[in-house]
């Protein structure tokens, strides 16, 4: 018959009686209500109003007392659910730390994702400034075309006659440039 353990190099250890199964976070989610309940001011004014119940009931003359005045049921009382609400409350801190936890590092993967897109809009502006710096302005191209526009006017014979038709037509162009 087939062996269906996982690990083969250790070995197979039966257990005896029964065993406790239970699901983890219900138990968990069940003892941070717990431990929520014990930090707040309702359970303190519970707890206060049951110790002076059972105070007065045991210090009363005249009343059947369960517990004398030592009160060492009532201690033995509180001792038990200081016992079982400290590790209730460390569970609920722990899982806590561990959402707390969670939470940072998907914060962490964020802010370095963040980063990372900052990075790569900050080298693509570069990338564009260094392109605008090597691209010839409007202002310059006209610039550029008007001199050797006027260069060629005058090597051409009858350059008086053109370039006053050049001329009429330059400031016609910037007339049009100042209207828009």
């Amino acid at each position: 018959m087939a062996d269906s353990r996982a690990r083969l190099d250790q070995p197979r250890v039966e257990r005896r009686g029964p065993r406790l199964r239970y699901d983890a976070e219900a138990f968990g989610r069940s003892t941070e209500r717990i431990a929520r309940f014990l930090g707040t001011g309702r359970y303190l004014v519970y707890q206060s109003v049951m110790i002076l119940v059972w105070v007065l009931i045991n210090t009363i003359p005249g009343i059947v007392h369960f517990d004398p005045y030592t009160f060492t049921f009532l201690t033995l009382i509180l001792s038990l659910q200081a016992a079982y609400a400290a590790p209730l409350i460390l569970l609920a801190q722990n899982r806590q730390d561990d959402r707390d936890r969670v939470n940072l590092e998907a914060d962490r993967n964020e802010a370095r994702s963040a980063k990372a897109d900052l990075d790569y809009l900050a080298r693509e502006i570069a990338a564009i400034r260094m392109a605008l710096g090597e691209v010839a302005t409007r202002d310059f191209v006209r610039s550029e075309l008007a001199r050797i526009e006027e260069r060629f006017e005058e090597r051409s014979e009858d350059g008086k006659s053109e370039k006053a038709e050049k001329k009429e037509r330059k400031k016609r162009t910037e007339d049009e440039q100042r209207q828009t």
